[in-house]
């Protein structure tokens, strides 16, 4: 399959969008705005997806602007908003808790919990409609944002709260909740910010790639919470494009994490795990096809101070060539300083 036909992401300062010209825009699948602020007149009827989440080491915000060969068609299904061109398709929505608190029993009690896991299932039961009903029933990779993570509701963290929402729906739809589910990342956002979900799904179940060095996420023991999380640590289309999807990745090794307090070592250990993910993805569609150095990373950031030294940690590693987007985000575990997550799709044969 060409490059042209391969799903691409590209990460700009949301001003470069301004000066694209139309015919830059036809085969733009969608386009996620972080920590941008006023309309988006540019776009001209395609979907966008706004998260609140800052940026670090760029001005004015940025874009994630995902391109597919073309031609497109998009729409809205409910709150899903979408775009696809017949093989992948974007869909997205944006959710308030507020919408979901049940009079002064949740204000009451200072718990929002409930508000949370409403929030959640009924997002992701309208995602999964809309996908079931425009014939993408297969998500690939989901992107998961919600206010507080790591905050104590009700009786326990609000992470956990949205995994058991999160997989009741599964569940409730017939869905796998182990084996072939899709990459995914969950990560907090700032204070009462609406829950935005976003996802690329595809007419194909997609090839699901555990880490060998890494317990399975719905494997978890209950220390990480009474439910596991729903997600894989990698997929990969199942399409002559064979697009690589790296979740979340922190620095975990089986379940535990690992090097507290130190962001440098953890993301060394980020790195190792990313690295066993690769050769497990090379493994699995026969030879060397990825490589460390042709993907695209995205960077959730505890402390925006330790950006500048992760950053050297990456290109000592990978080198200054390297393609990454750094953002302001809680991590699911308190000990955990950042995430990485990664796309690519692999070298010509």
């Amino acid at each position: 399959m060409s490059s042209a036909a391969a799903l691409q992401v590209d990460y700009a300062p949301a001003s470069d969008m301004r000066s694209r010209p139309p015919a830059w825009w036809q085969d733009v699948l969608a386009v996620v705005r972080f920590d941008g602020s006023g309309d988006a007149p540019w776009l001209d009827g395609l979907p966008l997806t706004e998260v609140n989440v800052p940026v670090l080491a760029a001005d004015g915000g940025a874009a994630e602007v995902w391109r597919l060969a073309g031609p497109m068609q998009s729409g809205q299904h409910g709150r899903v908003r979408y775009r696809h061109n017949g093989r992948l398709l974007f869909a997205s929505l944006t959710i308030c808790e507020a919408e979901f608190a049940r009079g002064d029993d949740d204000a009451a009690a200072g718990d929002a919990a409930g508000a949370l896991r409403r929030a959640t299932e009924a997002g992701y039961r309208e995602m999964f409609t809309a996908l079931e009903t425009l014939a993408f029933p297969y998500p690939l990779r989901i992107w998961n944002f919600l206010s507080d993570i790591n905050a104590i509701s009700g009786d326990g963290e609000r992470y956990w709260h949205f995994n058991g929402a999160r997989q009741d729906v599964f569940i409730g739809l017939n869905r796998s909740i182990a084996g072939n589910v899709p990459a995914a990342s969950a990560v907090g956002i700032a204070p009462a910010s609406p829950l935005t979900v976003y996802c690329i799904a595809g007419t194909r179940t997609p090839i699901a790639i555990e880490n060998p060095r890494q317990c399975s996420a719905w494997a978890y023991p209950a220390q990480y919470g009474p439910r596991s999380p729903t997600f894989a640590r990698a997929c990969i289309e199942d399409d002559a494009a064979r697009t690589l999807f790296i979740s979340g990745t922190a620095s975990i090794v089986g379940h535990a994490s690992a090097h507290a307090g130190d962001e440098c070592a953890q993301t060394r250990e980020i790195l190792r795990n990313i690295r066993a993910l690769v050769g497990s993805a090379n493994e699995r569609v026969g030879g060397v096809r990825y490589a460390l150095g042709r993907l695209h990373y995205k960077v959730y950031v505890r402390r925006p101070e330790h950006q500048p030294s992760i950053d050297r940690e990456l290109r000592r590693e990978l080198g200054d060539a390297l393609r990454v987007l750094y953002l302001r985000a809680d991590i699911c575990r308190h000990d955990l300083l950042l995430e990485i997550e990664a796309v690519g799709t692999p070298e010509p044969v």
